[in-house]
């Protein structure tokens, strides 16, 4: 059984996450997301469609981390030179590399997106905001545009069923509403740099669109 989730784990990992180079360190992403997992979690199954792929992903970094070549997956920089220097990602057609680093942490990319925005949402919300809302259009801005329909219909269905925004506030273990808002507002941002640095990297090498 997983330890309770906690808030503050989640701003560890992140925090943790970069170097003084502000390169991202694929250990600690893990770590984050592996926290966020168990947020997820601690809610039901309602993100059980998006927890499931993630932890499929995480698995897959985790053994090129502890792998033969783990030297060259320590940042999310060293990967992405290494794959393509080696010609280990797909970049226009799927073929023999369905799970490269560069393709698993993208798929990992966006969804790390949407819980940001979501996050955002629910940090800056009020007592009338409805998390279904909250959720749905932080999903429309980020992971609907790369989900088929039939996909983005479920998902619309799922998050009818979310729990109420007190709910969430109790889930994070961090105090009451305003503990949890300000925690919420020290992650948020490295959670977002962690992202733009790696967007940026991303667009640099033209690997946004990975099949």
């Amino acid at each position: 059984m997983a330890d309770t989730f906690r808030l503050q784990k989640v701003l560890d990992a992140f925090r943790s996450c970069l170097n003084e180079n502000k390169e991202v360190y694929i250990k600690y992403y893990i770590v984050g997301w592996q926290e966020l997992v168990s947020f997820m979690n601690s809610l039901g199954n309602v993100f059980s469609f998006i927890s499931k792929d993630v932890v499929s992903k995480v698995k897959i970094m985790e053994n090129f981390l502890s792998g033969e070549n783990g030297s060259h997956y320590v940042t999310v920089q060293s990967m992405v030179k290494y794959e393509l220097e080696n010609d280990l990602v797909d970049l226009t057609k799927r073929g023999n590399h369905p799970e490269s680093g560069c393709r698993t942490l993208l798929r990992l990319h966006r969804a790390l997106r949407w819980l940001e925005l979501f996050l955002d949402r629910l940090r800056t919300s009020t007592e009338e905001s409805k998390t279904s809302v909250m959720c749905s259009d932080a999903y429309n801005e980020s992971l609907a545009q790369h989900h088929p329909w039939l996909i983005r219909k479920a998902v619309d269905v799922a998050f009818c069923a979310l729990p109420g925004r007190d709910t969430f506030f109790t889930v994070m273990n961090a105090g009451d509403h305003t503990e949890v808002v300000a925690l919420l507002g020290e992650s948020l941002p490295l959670i977002s740099e962690v992202y733009q640095i790696t967007e940026d990297l991303y667009a640099k090498n033209s690997l946004l669109e990975l099949p």
